[in-house]
């Protein structure tokens, strides 16, 4: 019986030691800082980038457009990279569009420096010397969740390079620090470190997908949980911090007024992301996060805007239903077709 014991101590420490080490376990895949192992849709191409006295690398898909057809930049949320644009970027390429596709400094497959000031406008930046690299004079912008404030940014910053704006379910329809207490990195870094697969699903059932889980969201779990055990695991932490701050110091809400270009706001209405929500300032009783009103309120700063509200879906609209989204598109698309 003792040996049997000791047998079954020894498989479990085993166990533990390969999920510690971010090898493949029944607890899942870690992953390093540059996501190998973890599978994109097309082939991922590199931009190297001198920014802020380093040499980084920032990677991308990219898809050509047929003859005298546009290029939509598809720009990714903080939870995500640009791998989950899969499906919009073959519906859109199937069409003749061409498609971009960016991992931002500090996210997906690019680099990860451990000393960077991470802002929307140098994101933004990024964006547009990658796109100078690729040879394009202009750009359908579409950016999603954090992805919005980055697209709403490079608009504002290069007007005559974006053809149309197309923000989807965006975070920064509100300058959250009207409302919430500012939080030192330190703070986000602790919660970083405290994240595991549990939670990181429990946060993404609950407020991305109201409660209705189906096994095609699995791979943005896998994503974010493999970092988790992956032996980059702090340095991922301290990337995930910093992108933070940009998010609650960088509002672009307050410029919508001058945005040049035509403006498409496609909306979720079940939408409730609210960052900053269990740290607001005292005496604030405003509720962050209410989509079904946010759409409205910023299509009103707006002169050239259509508004597009999907009701009964939440922060993900390309994700949880492709159809209703993809007729959007489709609306969008029927405007400028061939352009």
């Amino acid at each position: 019986m003792k040996r049997y014991t000791f047998v079954a101590l020894l498989m479990l420490l085993t166990l533990l030691n390969t999920v510690h080490t971010g090898e493949t376990s029944a607890l899942g895949k870690g992953y390093d800082a540059r996501l190998n192992g973890f599978p994109y849709p097309y082939p991922v191409k590199v931009f190297n980038i001198k920014s802020q006295n380093q040499a980084l690398e920032m990677n991308y898909m990219y898809l050509k457009a047929r003859k005298g057809f546009a290029t939509f930049l598809l720009l990714h949320g903080k939870n995500f990279s640009g791998a989950y644009w899969e499906s919009t970027a073959s519906y859109l390429n199937d069409k003749g569009y061409g498609v971009l596709i960016p991992d931002q400094i500090g996210f997906g497959k690019s680099s990860k420096p451990p000393y960077y000031q991470y802002s929307i406008p140098q994101l933004a930046h990024n964006t547009m010397e990658l796109i100078s690299s690729v040879g394009l004079d202009s750009v359908v912008v579409m950016g999603h969740s954090m992805g919005g404030m980055i697209a709403a940014r490079f608009a504002l910053m290069y007007p005559t390079t974006t053809k149309r704006l197309i923000l989807l379910n965006p975070i920064g329809l509100e300058d959250y620090l009207k409302y919430v207490k500012y939080k030192d990195v330190n703070f986000f870094y602790e919660l970083e470190l405290n994240k595991d697969r549990q939670k990181i699903r429990q946060y993404q059932e609950k407020f991305y997908y109201d409660g209705k889980w189906k096994k095609e969201y699995d791979p943005w779990v896998d994503m974010l949980a493999g970092w988790t055990i992956g032996p980059d695991r702090k340095l991922i932490a301290w990337n995930n911090a910093l992108t933070y701050d940009m998010i609650f110091s960088n509002p672009v809400i307050n410029e919508f007024e001058r945005l040049s270009v035509p403006v498409e706001l496609i909306i979720g209405t079940r939408d409730r992301t609210g960052p900053g929500r269990n740290w607001k300032r005292e005496g604030v009783t405003y509720k962050l996060g209410q989509y079904q009103t946010l759409g409205k309120r910023a299509s009103q700063l707006i002169e050239d805007v259509r508004l597009h509200e999907l009701q009964d879906i939440g922060h993900l609209p390309q994700i949880e239903d492709f159809k209703r989204f993809s007729g959007v598109l489709d609306t969008i698309l029927g405007d400028f077709r061939g352009d």
